[in-house]
Protein backbone atom coordinates (compact mmCIF):
# COMPACT_ATOMS: atom_id res chain seq x y z
CA UNK A 1 0.00 0.00 0.00
CA UNK A 2 1.66 3.52 -0.69
CA UNK A 3 1.37 6.38 1.14
CA UNK A 4 -0.76 8.20 -1.15
CA UNK A 5 -3.41 5.43 -1.08
CA UNK A 6 -3.32 5.65 2.83
CA UNK A 7 -4.03 9.43 2.09
CA UNK A 8 -7.13 8.89 0.28
CA UNK A 9 -8.51 6.07 2.30
CA UNK A 10 -7.92 8.36 5.87
CA UNK A 11 -9.98 10.95 3.61
CA UNK A 12 -13.04 8.58 3.43
CA UNK A 13 -12.97 8.11 7.54
CA UNK A 14 -15.32 9.74 9.38
CA UNK A 15 -14.63 12.77 11.77
CA UNK A 16 -14.41 10.63 14.74
CA UNK A 17 -12.26 7.77 12.72
CA UNK A 18 -9.58 10.35 11.68
CA UNK A 19 -9.36 11.65 15.53
CA UNK A 20 -9.15 8.26 16.84
CA UNK A 21 -6.41 7.45 14.20
CA UNK A 22 -4.32 10.93 15.12
CA UNK A 23 -4.59 9.83 18.71
CA UNK A 24 -2.97 6.18 17.78
CA UNK A 25 0.01 7.68 15.36
CA UNK A 26 1.05 10.16 18.25
CA UNK A 27 0.66 7.85 20.43
CA UNK A 28 2.95 5.36 18.38
CA UNK A 29 5.47 8.54 18.13
CA UNK A 30 5.74 8.64 21.51
CA UNK A 31 6.42 5.13 21.88
CA UNK A 32 9.19 5.57 18.92
CA UNK A 33 10.99 8.42 21.07
CA UNK A 34 10.46 6.30 24.50
CA UNK A 35 12.96 3.57 22.88
CA UNK A 36 14.56 6.26 21.07
CA UNK A 37 15.40 8.08 24.59
CA UNK A 38 15.99 4.14 26.56
CA UNK A 39 18.52 3.45 23.50
CA UNK A 40 20.25 6.53 23.65
CA UNK A 41 20.81 6.77 27.63
CA UNK A 42 21.41 2.77 28.08
CA UNK A 43 25.53 1.81 28.62
CA UNK A 44 27.53 2.38 25.78
CA UNK A 45 24.23 4.60 23.96
CA UNK A 46 25.01 8.46 22.56
CA UNK A 47 23.77 10.05 25.97
CA UNK A 48 25.91 7.45 28.25
CA UNK A 49 28.82 9.86 28.87
CA UNK A 50 26.63 13.08 29.15
CA UNK A 51 24.40 10.71 31.82
CA UNK A 52 27.78 9.67 34.02
CA UNK A 53 28.98 13.19 33.87
CA UNK A 54 25.81 14.19 35.12
CA UNK A 55 25.58 11.75 37.78
CA UNK A 56 29.18 11.98 38.92
CA UNK A 57 28.68 16.37 39.33
CA UNK A 58 25.68 15.22 41.27
CA UNK A 59 27.44 12.87 43.45
CA UNK A 60 30.07 15.77 43.93
CA UNK A 61 27.20 18.45 45.30
CA UNK A 62 28.60 20.73 41.82
CA UNK A 63 24.62 20.95 41.32
CA UNK A 64 21.55 22.28 42.85
CA UNK A 65 17.78 21.91 42.43
CA UNK A 66 16.33 22.87 38.93
CA UNK A 67 13.50 25.20 41.34
CA UNK A 68 16.60 27.13 42.93
CA UNK A 69 18.28 27.47 39.78
CA UNK A 70 15.52 29.07 38.13
CA UNK A 71 14.48 30.97 40.91
CA UNK A 72 17.76 32.79 40.70
CA UNK A 73 17.46 33.66 37.14
CA UNK A 74 14.29 35.66 37.59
Amino acid sequence: MTLEAIKEAIEHLSPDEQSELAGWISEREWDVWDEQIEKDFAPNGRGARILAELEREIAEGQSRPLDEGLSKRK
